[in-house]
């Protein structure tokens, strides 16, 4: 607590799209209701703080903190052990933090691959000079340091102790409400390593569309064709991970005729969202026929972006061999 009595709050954002702070702006007039209860004391994108101020404050000074972001680069690495030192509660909140999210198919690839797409091979660069961002760069006014990029990318939770997991790409209004009413009303949490702000289940107990257990003889991609809105996707041939996907979402993709693509991590005691997928795509395929099998696979695009879509990062896989 501050000299005003209020617990002090703290967001930062890593390696990510952004999309969780938009999401805690979602929250709409409720979060006048969070600014007054809190003290913000660090949110880049909110209010004028520097790093230099963190690092000044007291270990454990932060009552509450949501790291969004996945840790990408040296920066990244340093602010989550730094912010880990100040805060009492660390919550890593939203897919990038919980599970490295899409930033995470990276790990397929070196950091040198990775640059020499970015800045030489893309359709969209033009870069006749090569020239390429530096650790260090002099200039009159003095050096200047940019971060440098880790090898892999990585959850929050590889490099630091977490709280608590908030997922999503990014959370929901209300499952960020939720927490945040809880914590300011005092409610009691959870034992520390838990998913809050989110279901047991899967996304298909909240799917109001009808399951009929029918097998499939090909895959079909978004776009190609039209879903019916009252049948299970995955009857129909779309890939939708809602068998391997926590709920908590109110299943909004698939409510809006678009399959489920696992950005709530997986359901509880499920160690590897994509290896359960693959086992449920199993058991729908119309085949015994090894050939026809292959068939079938081979009609789904891009099967680690597939199924490993969110959670490459924290998967068994982790980081292929190159």
């Amino acid at each position: 607590m501050g000299e005003n009595g209020k617990p002090k709050f703290a967001m930062y954002w890593a390696a990510g799209c952004g999309g969780c702070e938009i999401g805690v702006l979602d929250i709409q007039e409720a979060l006048l209701d969070v600014a007054d209860f809190f003290e913000i004391v660090f949110w880049p994108v909110a209010i004028d703080a520097k790093y230099k101020d963190v690092e000044a404050f007291e270990d454990g000074y932060i009552d509450l903190c949501l790291f969004n972001g996945s840790i990408r680069s040296d920066e990244n690495r340093h602010m989550a052990q730094l912010l880990r030192a100040k805060s009492k509660i660390l919550v890593a909140f939203g897919s990038c933090a919980h599970e490295g999210c899409i930033p995470g198919l990276g790990n397929q690839y070196g950091t040198e691959a990775l640059m020499d797409y970015a800045y030489s091979l893309s359709p969209s660069t033009e870069n006749p000079q090569g020239l390429r961002p530096q650790a260090v760069y002099e200039m009159p006014e003095g050096d200047l340091e940019i971060p440098t990029l880790l090898d892999v990318l990585t959850p929050l939770d590889a490099v630091v102790n977490v709280d608590y997991y908030v997922p999503g790409c990014p959370p929901q209004p209300p499952q960020i409400l939720a927490v945040m009413t809880a914590i300011m009303q005092g409610a009691e949490l959870p034992p520390p390593g838990s998913v809050i702000g989110a279901g047991v289940k899967t996304v298909c107990d909240e799917c109001p569309r009808e399951r009929k257990e029918k097998k499939i003889r090909e895959f079909k991609r978004p776009g190609t064709a039209q879903p019916n809105p009252n049948e299970c996707l995955l009857d129909q041939g779309f890939i939708c991970l809602g068998p391997a996907t926590r709920s908590g979402c109110d299943a909004l993709c698939v409510k809006a005729n678009a399959p489920c693509r696992g950005c709530y991590g997986a359901p509880p005691n499920v160690e590897d969202q994509g290896a359960r997928m693959m086992s449920a795509i199993a058991s729908v395929i119309d085949s015994s026929d090894p050939e026809e099998i292959q068939h079938i696979i081979a009609s789904l695009d891009d099967p680690l972006g597939t199924f490993y879509r969110f959670s490459l990062a924290k998967s068994s896989l982790r980081r292929l061999a190159r």
